[in-house]
C-alpha cells in the first residue's frame, strides 16, 4: 500500500498532489463520480479494465484522503454508494481539462506518429 500522505514531502506541491491523485484508476474515477452518486457496481461498469480488488483499494484511498464518500445502506442486499466531498468537487475543473488534454492526445498526437517496431537499417 502506498505511504501516507502525511509523510509527502513538504517541499513539493506537485509531489503531494501526485501522492493522493496518482496512479492509473484515481483521476479516471473521479471523472465518474463528478456527474454525481454511483455505486461500486456502476463504476465496475464504467472502468471495465480495472479489477474489483483495484476499484475498492483505489476508493478506500480517496476516501482516506476526503475526496470520496463512502455510504453503506443497511438494507438487503448491501447498498454501498460513493459521492465526491467538497474537497473533490475542487477537481472538477482538473479532471476536464485533463479529459480534454487525453482526447486531444489521441487525436492529434497519437494518430500522427508512425507505429511502434522495428525500424528498418540504415
Amino acid at each position: 500500500m502506498r505511504s501516507s500522505v502525511e509523510e509527502a514531502p513538504e517541499y513539493c506541491a506537485i509531489e503531494f498532489a501526485m501522492e493522493v491523485l496518482g496512479g492509473r484508476w484515481k483521476m479516471a474515477i473521479l471523472k465518474q463520480l463528478v456527474s454525481g452518486t454511483h455505486r461500486f457496481g456502476e463504476l465496475r461498469r464504467a472502468l471495465p479494465t480495472i479489477t474489483q480488488r483495484m476499484l475498492t483499494r483505489q476508493l478506500r484511498e480517496l476516501e482516506a484522503d476526503g475526496l470520496v464518500t463512502r455510504t453503506v445502506y443497511r438494507e438487503v442486499p448491501p447498498r454501498v454508494e460513493y459521492t465526491l466531498t467538497d474537497v473533490g468537487h475542487s477537481l472538477d475543473a482538473i479532471t476536464e481539462q485533463l479529459d480534454k488534454w487525453g482526447r486531444w492526445y489521441q487525436e492529434t498526437v497519437r494518430r500522427a506518429e508512425p507505429p511502434a517496431g522495428p525500424r528498418p537499417a540504415a
